[in-house]
This record gives C-alpha cells, sequence and structure tokens, in this order.
C-alpha cells in the first residue's frame, strides 16, 4: 500500500490539527510537517519533500498564493488549496489554480462533514490522484507530434464544447485567451467546480480573453462570438426553440450522476442538435465523465479531442474516452488551440 507525506499549511493551530486528524484517518497519508505561513511552507517544502500539500490562502508574513508561486519555481510539488466559500475565496482560489494549485476544498465543508463517509471517502480519493499529479511547472513547447493525429476538416462547426475536472482552470487557462476578437463559433465550457466557483471563474477569464466570457443563465440563447462556463450546482442542457438553440439550467435531471455540471448530462442533449457540426474537447480531469456523452456525440458523426497524458495533471478523463474508442485525436496542451484551429479551416 503506497502512503504519501503530506505538509499541512495553516496559521491556524485548530486547523492544522483538524486537517492533521482527518488524514490520520487514512492509513495512504501520514503528516510530514507542519507550516504555519508562507515563509515556513516553502523552506519545508525544500526540506521535507512532501508528496502532497495542503495550503491555506490568508496568512501572516506570506500568504498562500504567494507561498504557491515560490513553491511552484523552487520545489514543484501537488498543491491543494483548503478555501472559504467567499466571493473572495473564490477569486482567490481561481488564482491560486492559475498558479499551479491542483485542486482545492472548502475548509468549513471538509471540517463540518469530517463524520460524513461519502464526502470523506471522496477526499481521500481526490488527494491521491492529487499526490500522483503532475505538476505543470511552465507551459510546454508545442513542438511534439500527434502519434494519432487524423487528417479532419470541418468548415461548419456551430459549437466547440469543452469539459476539463482536476487541472482544468489552467489548462483552460492556455487555451480561451487565445481565441480572437470576432472568433465566429460558440464556446461552451463545463469545468467541476463547488457551487459558487464558476462565476468567478467566468469573470476571470472575461478580464483576460479577447472574447466575451460569462457564465449561462437559464433560458439564454447561445450566440457565436461568446465563452459559456456552465454553472456549478447545476446542470446544463441545450434545447432548440422557434429555430434557436438555448440554454436549459436545471438542478437536477432523471439520470443520477455524480458531477454538477456533468459533461456526460451536456453533450448528450448537445450531440443530436448539432450533429457532425460539433467539436468536443476533453481536457485533464480525473474520473470517467465525458465517456459517455463523447459516444454520443460520435453516433451523431461529430468530433472528439482529448489531452495527451504527458500534458495532462490527471490523465483520467481523457483516457477513459481515448480507451473507450471515442478520441478523433489527442494532442498535448501546447498544441490544443492550434489543433482546434486546423480542425476549423
Amino acid at each position: 500500500m503506497k502512503q504519501y507525506g503530506v505538509l499541512v499549511v495553516d496559521d491556524s493551530a485548530f486547523m492544522r490539527r483538524s486537517i492533521s486528524l482527518l488524514l490520520e484517518n487514512d492509513p495512504q497519508f501520514f503528516i510530514v510537517g507542519i507550516a504555519r505561513n508562507g515563509e515556513d511552507a516553502v523552506e519545508k517544502v525544500q526540506r521535507l519533500q512532501p508528496d502532497l500539500v495542503t495550503m491555506d490562502v490568508e496568512m501572516p508574513k506570506m500568504n498562500g498564493l504567494q507561498a504557491l508561486e515560490q513553491i511552484m519555481k523552487t520545489s514543484p510539488v501537488p498543491v491543494v488549496m483548503l478555501s472559504s466559500h467567499t466571493a473572495e475565496g473564490a477569486a482567490e482560489t481561481i488564482q491560486a489554480l492559475e498558479l499551479g494549485a491542483v485542486d482545492f476544498f472548502l475548509k468549513e465543508s471538509l471540517i463540518r462533514d469530517r463524520d460524513n463517509q461519502e464526502i470523506t471517502q471522496d477526499f481521500y480519493y481526490r488527494l491521491k490522484s492529487v499526490a500522483e499529479a503532475k505538476v505543470q511547472v511552465k507551459p510546454q513547447v508545442g513542438n511534439s507530434k500527434s502519434k494519432e493525429k487524423k487528417k479532419i476538416k470541418s468548415s461548419h462547426t456551430e459549437l466547440i464544447f469543452i469539459g476539463c475536472s482536476t487541472g482544468g482552470p489552467s489548462a483552460l487557462q492556455s487555451i480561451l485567451p487565445r481565441f480572437p476578437k470576432g472568433f465566429p463559433i460558440p464556446i461552451v465550457v463545463a469545468q467541476h467546480m463547488p457551487p459558487g466557483f464558476t462565476k468567478t471563474l467566468a469573470d476571470r477569464f472575461n478580464t483576460l480573453c479577447q472574447l466575451q466570457v460569462k457564465e449561462i443563465q437559464n433560458g439564454e440563447c447561445l450566440l457565436p462570438g461568446t465563452i459559456y462556463i456552465a454553472p456549478s450546482g447545476f446542470q446544463t442542457k441545450f434545447e432548440k426553440k422557434a429555430g434557436e438553440i438555448t440554454f436549459q439550467v436545471i438542478e437536477q435531471t432523471e439520470e443520477k450522476v455524480l458531477y454538477k455540471p456533468c459533461i456526460d448530462v451536456s453533450l448528450k442533449s448537445a450531440a443530436p442538435l448539432f450533429k457532425d457540426r460539433l467539436l468536443s474537447v476533453i481536457l485533464t480531469g480525473m474520473g470517467s465523465d465525458g465517456m459517455q456523452g463523447c459516444e454520443i456525440v460520435k453516433k451523431n458523426n461529430g468530433y472528439v479531442f482529448v489531452e495527451a497524458e504527458e500534458s495532462c495533471v490527471v490523465y483520467g478523463m481523457p483516457r477513459a474516452v481515448k480507451n473507450a474508442g471515442h478520441a478523433d485525436g489527442q494532442y498535448p496542451l501546447s498544441q490544443m488551440y492550434q489543433e482546434i484551429l486546423s480542425f476549423l479551416k
């Protein structure tokens, strides 16, 4: 049984103890050390070489974001942010994910629900996946060749759908800002996040992108030149009304699914409407969300690209789609934008 050494970083003695006790309830985790602020964290990451770091945001001397940036430069290691569920906390969490943090959890929920087996087991599962994650220090140079590139040309694509989970925000940052102003095809993104965080994600990308970026509202029409972020805590479906494609944002669907938003749910509704005019892109993420949806995309003659293992933080979702035989192309993140453009020509 593989074990993972964890450095717990928090300025609160209560939180350090609570997080340590929670982690030690799983025999695969052991605490290699604790840090009370960012400076302490940077030094102990170098000296103790943990497999994983849990990082608070607000701390004296050096905060969690500053410490994360230093760690990524000097001693890259998987870092998980423990976030407060506030508007300010959400904004800081999005920044942390851009800086290289591989996942985040809501601190209060972890402590409050520590006796809930389903929540704690999900926490342990995700941490173990994170501990095995590849930390991307900087964008890769786009000079590697895809081993299974297919010559697909399409001049009539009407929707680009991007699905991602763990590692997704930083992956999206390498793609979405590159789409030029006036790009005619709408882009819809489903990123796994807790409720309340996708609005902040959309607002953040709206400052970085040349296209308008917004969180999807129930009933609004799909328009060109816009990047839409599916809202967390809900399912986003596509429907056709009076000749226009609109979004249906609902709390639950007939089928029971783990994620909100769920990539499978969105693609299953999009594929029959767009058929061969749909390009689906599955990026980094743990689990297999997107596999069933991509199967429906292929049955409706749509196209599917997946991120290559070499650039994924976690290769779970792209691997599931590829292994099921639904991928038309597999590309490293550094090439994905150019491959999308080449496909559209």
